[in-house]
């Protein structure tokens, strides 16, 4: 990409160029707008509804140098070169449609960003066609939700590294802050940034499973009322645990319902939980790739699961089974299972990531992604420094697990994870996301699996060969011979 003097988008005062526009101003891309204006970055607005524009000027222009306009050619042509534009909306065939609008209003040098979900893969097809007309495109994860748009998102920037220059001064403007440094790095090329949104978003899935099957333990297992389990996740944010998930766990148990009379209203919330794809996404990549990523996927299973509220209303009546009462664990146990799960589920999520940076020629660094995810995204954790940590230490090491410090965690977890699990199925609580953790460590650990019985079994059926493991080679047997 040919980039036009000057070289980058900063910041100015009264007067300055207007480099940055915005497209799309539901609550995600009004609040990130919002954001860079609070920073000092003369922006253009604008939405397919012209009304939005003009609600949210009316709303915000006080909050900095902003300016709206209802066509996307006026959109491009209120900016100064090197023009940023920042596209925050639907993914799929919307964001599509948007690039087609700007496209002709656009010249060499300047920039696309895409601040939505999108799949990874139409990022990487976006990109090339930009990069034919000599446009930078730049796939950006942005992870934090509402107030992390506002406030300070953690952000995953990927595509060609002279498109990012131009805009890093403004994405590193916006981001969320730790330990004086912005959570935000280039990740890679192509649809890179996506790809980690995607992994990201895939690892709070299992995070936020892992999470409910602990209350759900803790409730009805052990019989703790709100009051007990808010004071209990309170105190695990304390700890080790400590993580924006586990604190907002605790609010959400302590919060009273004020409009259904006495009560928490957590317990009149529908248990049927939605979801927008990106876990669906990253189990499937871990499919493609051969990963392992089943702490993730039983995740978005239990999802699906949880949807069917009506089947499950008519099976609760049918099908046998315990009252889910009498769990013979502590909450320490519960805490275990919990932590030693988390250690599973964030390692198979950068192994995927490593898998994919392999596969796909990526490049990413994962010391890296557990920096800029400390800060701004869901799924920020003090455990997040130690991954960074283990990174740094160990950078080639085949799994996180086999990091001396969290193999020793795991190590003493293990007994209250295992007697949790156990006891989980003695007494009918569903855990899936904590088995699956438990079995895929156990599974690693082995030296040998029962995989030479399914060899076996397709070399006679489809003749595949297996090898041997007393000499080389590759080999076919008629089983059936005696």
């Amino acid at each position: 990409m040919t980039a036009p003097t000057p070289h980058t988008i900063t910041a100015g005062g009264p007067g300055s160029p207007r480099h940055v526009g915005v497209t799309g101003l539901a609550t995600m891309g009004a609040n990130l707008a919002r954001n860079i204006a609070r920073r000092g970055f003369p922006i253009a607005v604008h939405n397919r509804t012209t009304a939005k524009t003009d609600a949210f000027l009316e709303a915000y222009r006080h909050e900095g140098d902003i300016v709206g306009h209802a066509e996307p050619a006026d959109l491009v042509a209120a900016l100064a070169r090197p023009r940023a534009v920042l596209v925050m909306v639907q993914a799929g065939a919307p964001v599509d449609a948007v690039i087609e609008g700007l496209l002709p209003h656009l010249e060499p040098g300047d920039v696309v960003i895409d601040g939505g979900n999108s799949d990874w893969s139409d990022t990487a097809r976006r990109g090339e066609a930009l990069a034919a007309e000599d446009i930078g495109y730049v796939g950006c994860g942005v992870s934090g939700g509402e107030e992390g748009a506002l406030n300070g998102p953690s952000l995953m920037p990927g595509g060609p590294r002279d498109a990012y220059e131009v805009v890093a001064p403004l994405l590193d403007a916006i981001a969320a802050v730790v330990d004086g440094v912005a959570c935000c790095a280039y990740v890679g090329l192509g649809g890179a940034g996506h790809y980690v949104k995607m992994v990201h978003n895939g690892i709070e899935y299992a995070d936020m499973q892992l999470i409910a099957e602990a209350y759900d333990l803790l409730g009805t297992g052990l019989g703790m009322d709100n009051d007990e389990l808010q004071a209990t996740f309170a105190a695990w944010d304390e700890g080790d645990l400590d993580s924006f998930l586990i604190e907002i766990t605790a609010l959400v148990l302590g919060r009273r319902d004020d409009d259904g009379g006495p009560g928490y209203l957590v317990d009149r919330v529908l248990d049927a939980a939605g979801q927008k794809g990106t876990g669906r996404l990253t189990a499937r990549a871990a499919l493609d790739l051969g990963a392992t990523a089943t702490t993730i996927t039983e995740a978005v299973f239990a999802r699906a699961l949880s949807a069917r509220k009506d089947e499950r209303l008519a099976a609760a009546e049918v099908l046998p089974g315990p009252d889910g009462t009498g769990l013979a664990v502590t909450p320490d146990d519960v805490h275990d299972a919990l932590y030693a799960s988390k250690i599973v589920a964030y390692a198979q999520g950068f192994s995927l990531l490593q898998a994919a940076s392999d596969h796909h020629g990526f490049d990413l660094r994962p010391g890296e992604l557990a920096t800029i995810w400390r800060g701004g995204c869901i799924i920020r954790a003090r455990f997040l420094d130690r991954i960074r940590e283990a990174f740094a230490e160990h950078p080639d090491v085949a799994d996180l697990v086999l990091v001396p410090a969290f193999t020793e965690a795991l190590a003493a977890a293990l007994p209250g994870w295992r007697r949790v699990v156990g006891e989980a199925v003695r007494v009918g609580i569903p855990t899936p996301a904590f088995a699956s953790a438990l079995a895929w460590y156990d599974g690693y650990r082995r030296a040998r699996l029962p995989a030479n019985l399914i060899q076996a079994q397709r070399d006679h059926f489809g003749a595949h060969t297996y090898q041997r493991v007393d000499r080389p080679g590759t080999f076919h047997s008629d089983w059936a011979a005696r």
